[in-house]
C-alpha cells in the first residue's frame, strides 16, 4: 500500500469489538463512590472490571465500594493524570492479558473512577493513542459528575473542575435533593456554557441508570469546545517530547559518561493543594470529635477540598465513614465490618486531608484543643 493512501476510517462503535472505557470522573466530593456503588448492582455491570484512583498517601474509596473483588483494581500510587503512563497503561493491558489467559472472566467493559482533581485529558489521550491500549480499548465516553451544593465555587477556584466539565460526554448534577431549585438552575447554566453539547442529568441520592452512563459512542473531541482538542494536541506534543528524550537518552549517556536527568512531569495541580493523612490510634469519642471537627470546618472551611475517613469510635464495633467537602459535613455511615487489609486492620482512626494552604500542624492541635483527640506523629523519612 502506498505510504500517500490514507487510513481506513475507524469502524462504527456497533461494529468495534474494542472493550470500551468509560471514565467517570469530576471534582472532589461530587458522589462519585455513590453513583459506581448504585451502578455495580446493576446487570449491565456483568463482566465490567473497575479502575478506582485516589489523591493520598492512604486509599479509603475502594473500601466504600460495596463489590469489592477481583474485578475492582486500586490505582494508589498517584493521581491518575500524572502517573498514567504507569499505573493506567500496566492494569489495562494486566485485564487484557488475564482475560486473554482466562484468569478472570472476559471482560466486557471498563469503568474508571478517577480521583476528585484529576485532569481527565491525559487519560483519555492514553486510551485512544498508546498503541497497545487503543488496539484493544475504546474511549466510550467521559462522564463528569457536578456537585450541585459545591459546583459554582469549585469551578471558579479549581482548574480541574473546569477540564472535567469540558471534557465531558454527559454531565451528570448530583446532590440535587440537597440543592434548591435556583441553585440548580444557576449549576445548569454554568457548566453549560463550558460544554454546551452535553447532555444534563439530574441525580438524587446516587440513583442513576446505566444507559445514562454508557453507550456514548467513539469518543469525538471536535463534539466539544476547541479546548478540548487543544488539551489533547498538547498532551500529544507532552508524549512525543518525552518519547524523543527517552530514545536519547541512552546515547547521551555514551557521549557525556553523565547520568541523565529524566524529564519533569508537567505540573498538573495547584502547587498549594496538599494532601496528608491524620492517624487517630485510640478510639473516638464521637461527640468530642465532632466538635472538633465542626470547628475545624467553621474556621478553615474554604481550604478543604475533602476530608474522608473510617473512625473507631468507642462504643461501636463498626468502622464510621466520615466525609466533608469544604464547609459540610455529610450524615456518617457504616461499613459492614472492618476491612482485613492494610492500613485499616488494624482500626484504627484514619482521615485523609485534600486541602489548599492548611498545614497538618494547624489540624492536628485544633483536635488536640478542641476535642481531645491526639494523632500519631508522621512517621521519619
Amino acid at each position: 500500500m502506498s505510504s500517500t493512501t490514507p487510513p481506513s476510517p475507524p469502524p462504527p462503535a456497533s461494529h468495534d469489538h474494542r472493550i470500551p472505557v468509560t471514565i467517570l470522573t469530576g471534582f472532589l466530593g461530587a458522589g462519585k463512590t455513590t453513583l459506581l456503588n448504585h451502578l455495580l448492582k446493576q446487570p449491565q455491570m456483568a463482566g465490567a472490571a473497575v479502575l478506582i484512583n485516589e489523591f493520598g498517601e492512604v486509599g479509603v474509596d475502594h473500601h466504600l465500594v460495596e463489590q469489592v473483588d477481583e474485578s475492582v483494581v486500586l490505582l494508589d500510587s498517584g493521581c491518575i493524570c500524572c502517573s498514567v503512563q504507569g499505573d493506567l497503561v500496566k492494569a489495562l493491558k494486566g485485564i487484557f492479558m488475564r482475560a486473554l489467559r482466562k484468569e478472570i472472566p472476559p471482560v466486557t467493559r471498563v469503568l474508571i473512577e478517577t480521583t476528585g482533581l484529576a485532569d481527565p485529558v491525559p487519560v483519555v489521550h492514553t486510551v485512544m493513542e498508546e498503541p497497545f491500549i487503543a488496539e484493544r480499548y475504546r474511549c466510550d465516553g467521559v462522564i463528569t459528575a457536578v456537585d450541585a451544593t459545591h459546583a459554582i465555587t469549585q469551578l471558579g477556584d479549581n482548574r480541574e473542575a473546569v477540564r472535567q466539565v469540558a471534557m465531558a460526554d454527559r454531565l451528570l448534577i448530583t446532590k440535587c435533593d440537597l440543592a434548591d431549585t435556583a441553585t440548580l438552575a444557576e449549576v445548569a447554566a454554568r457548566i453549560a456554557t463550558l460544554n454546551p453539547g452535553a447532555q444534563q442529568v439530574e441525580i438524587s441520592h446516587g440513583s442513576i441508570d446505566p444507559d445514562v452512563v454508557f453507550g456514548c459512542g467513539l469518543y469525538d473531541p471536535g463534539a466539544k469546545s476547541p479546548d478540548v482538542a487543544a488539551w489533547l494536541g498538547e498532551e500529544r506534543v507532552r508524549h512525543q517530547q518525552a518519547r524523543k528524550a527517552a530514545l536519547a537518552a541512552p546515547l547521551a549517556w555514551r557521549k557525556s559518561g553523565q547520568p541523565i536527568v529524566a524529564p519533569t512531569a508537567p505540573a498538573r495541580h495547584d502547587a498549594n493543594v496538599t494532601s496528608y493523612v491524620l492517624t487517630l490510634p485510640e478510639p473516638l469519642n464521637w461527640f468530642a470529635f465532632s466538635d472538633a471537627l465542626g470547628l475545624l470546618l467553621q474556621v478553615y472551611g474554604e481550604r478543604v477540598l475533602r476530608i474522608k475517613g473510617l473512625l473507631n469510635v468507642a462504643g461501636d464495633p463498626l468502622p464510621r465513614i466520615v466525609q466533608c467537602v469544604q464547609h459540610s459535613i455529610y450524615q456518617p455511615t457504616s461499613l459492614p465490618a472492618w476491612p482485613d487489609q492494610p492500613p485499616y486492620d488494624d482500626r484504627k482512626s484514619r482521615l485523609v486531608f485534600i486541602v489548599r494552604e492548611l498545614p497538618r500542624t494547624a489540624v492536628v492541635e485544633l483536635f488536640y484543643s478542641i476535642g481531645g483527640v491526639e494523632a500519631e506523629a508522621e512517621p521519619s523519612a
